[in-house]
């Protein structure tokens, strides 16, 4: 059997199915989304989610990064950890992982062979449903002890939620895929806070007003406890560089001993607990803290866990994509910010870390998004704009980005993929400024791809043309 060719049908096979993410608007409809279809596959698979603990985490933005987070401190921990993510960066099966173990062809051609037999008996499953019941019927035959499991969209109706979690995990909120889940905050946090459930606790990051409200509510109403960051757990942000930031963490009971240790000017014998992370940015340290707090709720339910645990769990992580330094000579960073309130967050890390650089810009976004909402945020801190698309069906053509470029007085350049946006930017660029790449984690994780390849078929050519 050629395996690669087999992984291929299989994966044609399972993107036949309908899938909303990959069609314009989303094909927009609210009621394309239940959880009618995914339950009545699962029971026919026996339930398979019901076979381990499971960590469930929704958001805007951040939900990625803390999921990678308390699954890599729990790996630390001893523990059989799956995970379930998407989208993915460059291989379908990376979405479905084990203690950093990617879901092998083999394996998913076996799942996708196990699992036909029942499609045909629900009418109209998706591919997303499919996937997730795949992933959790994997987690079952490895004999996971814990799953964290990310949820695709919104939360509410995604297929993930009918998972009975441990605990729930709600990162930061703001306005996306508003022709889904609402064009104001209260109906995202509505959504989102629809993976809350009935006597398990919830986690929070810091929110807005309008957010935190709505997530409070139904907490009460279904008598979950409630955990904020900002609230039950502090965090205060330590030294960083481009390797990593340090920062310090404490329930609300230690703030009078955080008190003391401020005015001791740090001499006094205890200390908050210190943390570090190679994930860049500020909003990462929230992200880790929120993360932490999850954890700590764990252990109050009785998982076993220690400090060096997490720490290490935390110290080792891997989230590619995430404000990544591709290169340090010409300098790229990429990162997955795909609406204003990551562009704004992006923005501040540039300043943070790259002050005074000069920044070309390469940008690629998806119709439905606040394209013009993102490059207000953004282009304050560019020069130049290189207007690119990936190949995902709802990419918006190059030139329409330019014309949003222009309005703001920036020049702009059309570029039709990848290799080509590169190249420009990289002559435009020069050898001193930071080529920034972001719109979409589809441009992101293709920029990756194409530096990638640069890099082992020609030994950075494009750098050449430059220098």
């Amino acid at each position: 059997m050629d395996v690669e060719l087999r992984y291929q049908q299989e994966l044609d096979y399972l993107y036949s199915f309908i899938d909303h993410s990959m069609t314009r608007n989303l094909r927009n409809a609210p009621e394309n989304f239940n959880l009618e279809r995914i339950a009545q596959f699962l029971a026919l698979l026996g339930n398979p989610q019901s076979s381990y603990k499971v960590v469930h985490v929704a958001g805007t933005k951040g939900k990625g990064s803390t999921a990678a987070l308390i699954a890599n401190a729990l790996f630390e921990g001893g523990y059989n950890v799956g995970f379930y993510t998407s989208p993915h960066l460059s291989d379908y099966c990376e979405r479905i992982q084990i203690n950093h173990i990617i879901l092998s062809h083999t394996d998913f051609i076996k799942l996708i062979e196990s699992m036909k037999p029942y499609i045909s008996k629900v009418a109209g499953i998706t591919t997303f449903e499919l996937t997730t019941a795949l992933a959790f019927l994997y987690f079952q035959q490895q004999k996971v002890d814990f799953a964290v499991v990310e949820v695709g969209l919104g939360g509410r109706l995604d297929a993930t939620n009918v998972v009975d979690p441990l605990v729930s995990v709600i990162t930061s909120l703001s306005l996306d895929h508003i022709n889904v889940l609402g064009d104001t905050l209260a109906q995202i946090a509505f959504e989102k806070g629809g993976i809350i459930k009935p006597n398990r606790p919830v986690v929070i990051s810091p929110q807005k007003e309008e957010a935190r409200r709505v997530l409070y509510r139904i907490a009460e109403e279904r008598n979950s406890p409630l955990i904020e960051v900002g609230r039950d757990y502090l965090y205060s942000a330590g030294a960083h560089n481009l390797e990593g930031q340090n920062f310090m963490v404490w329930p609300k009971e230690e703030q009078a001993a955080v008190n003391r240790y401020i005015e001791s000017g740090g001499r006094d014998e205890w200390s908050p607990k210190r943390f570090h992370i190679p994930l860049l940015g500020f909003h990462q340290i929230i992200n880790a803290a929120t993360a932490y707090s999850a954890l700590e709720t764990m252990k109050k339910l009785g998982v076993k866990l220690t400090d060096d645990q997490i720490y290490n769990g935390f110290s080792s992580v891997v989230w590619p994509g995430r404000f990544e330094i591709l290169s340090r000579r010409p300098l790229i960073v990429v990162d997955s910010a795909h609406n204003r309130e990551s562009a704004l967050r992006l923005r501040q890390a540039v300043e943070d870390y790259f002050p005074g650089k000069t920044v070309t810009l390469v940008f690629g976004a998806s119709e439905d998004k606040d394209i013009e909402g993102m490059l207000f945020e953004l282009l304050p801190r560019v020069n130049n704009v290189v207007a690119t698309k990936s190949n995902h069906p709802r990419a918006m053509e190059p030139e329409k980005i330019v014309e949003y470029v222009l309005k703001f007085g920036k020049r702009g350049f059309a570029t039709e993929s990848i290799e080509a946006s590169l190249e420009k930017a990289l002559a435009v660029a020069g050898n001193e400024s930071l080529i920034l790449v972001t719109g979409s984690l589809f441009v992101a994780a293709a920029m990756r791809d194409v530096w990638k390849s640069e890099q082992i078929t020609h030994n950075q050519p494009l750098l050449k043309k430059v220098m």
